[in-house]
């Protein structure tokens, strides 16, 4: 099994076999920043998270017997971006990530990927993945369909919560047999399962308020909104009542824990 280092999270309890974390985040304030939320709300330490950062390393050679399950994090890649608008970095961490979840539909292996999992997993299913239902970075309104309402990792959500996002590509069809399990107003495809373990969501279910400043001081001048309205912007995402999509992330921890 690979040994990833960690940094510093919040404490919890250890599983025997880990989670593993992969991080395309290159800028260390944000992607520690999503370490740590993401070991806070599943109730899991260094110990029971490790954390790969692809921008940094390759992916190497992944045992998917070793893990408890994967989870793929956010950042500014776009799968659907031209060839020839990816730096070097972005071709070979797609080329390990698409491989990878190639191997974990394959298995029907436990698997969370959020907001970049939509471009990734997509892809490796035959989804249409594109810029034709872009979210400003924010808050958002999800409605879980029926299929999600039949979904143990929506237990927790009602029918229709805040969400924090932000994002410029999305699916916009599924193929069949993958079972669409919420939606917004402007993106049709929040989130989906392939098979009974395999899972993306386009909003973010690590992210609280604190983290989505954080990223909006990291990303202001990436591209996703005027670098002069992030203060502005701070003062927007104050007004969502953020506090179920966490619930998504514990129960994919709980529930496939060994």
């Amino acid at each position: 099994m690979r040994h990833p280092a960690g940094s510093p999270g919040s404490r919890g309890v250890a599983r025997s076999a880990p989670f593993l974390l992969l991080s395309i985040r290159g800028e260390d304030e944000a992607a520690d920043d999503e370490y740590r939320a993401m070991m806070r709300f599943a109730g899991l330490d260094t110990t029971g998270m490790r954390r790969i950062r692809l921008t940094h390393e390759p992916l190497g050679d992944i045992d998917l017997d070793d893990w408890s399950g994967i989870i793929l994090g956010g950042g500014p890649y776009n799968v659907s971006d031209a060839v020839e608008m990816k730096s070097a970095t972005q071709r070979r961490v797609e080329s390990e990530l698409l491989e990878l979840i190639g191997r974990i539909v394959d298995r029907d292996f436990p698997f969370l990927g959020c907001c970049y999992g939509v471009g990734t997993l997509g892809t490796v299913v035959g989804a249409t993945v594109d810029r034709t239902h872009p979210e400003p970075v924010g808050g958002l309104t999800v409605t879980v369909t029926s299929a999600g309402r039949d979904d143990e990792l929506f237990a927790e959500v009602p029918d229709v919560f805040d969400a924090y996002g932000g994002h410029r590509e999305g699916a916009t069809s599924l193929p069949p047999g993958v079972e669409r399990l919420a939606s917004s107003p402007d993106c049709p495809v929040q989130a989906f399962r392939v098979g009974r373990h395999v899972y993306a969501t386009q909003f973010h279910p690590e992210l609280d308020l604190d983290g989505l400043i954080t990223r909006i001081d990291v990303y202001k001048d990436y591209g996703y909104f005027p670098p002069e309205s992030a203060e502005v912007l701070k003062e927007a995402v104050r007004q969502w009542d953020v506090r179920y999509p966490q619930s998504i992330l514990r129960r994919f921890v709980d529930k496939y824990a060994r």
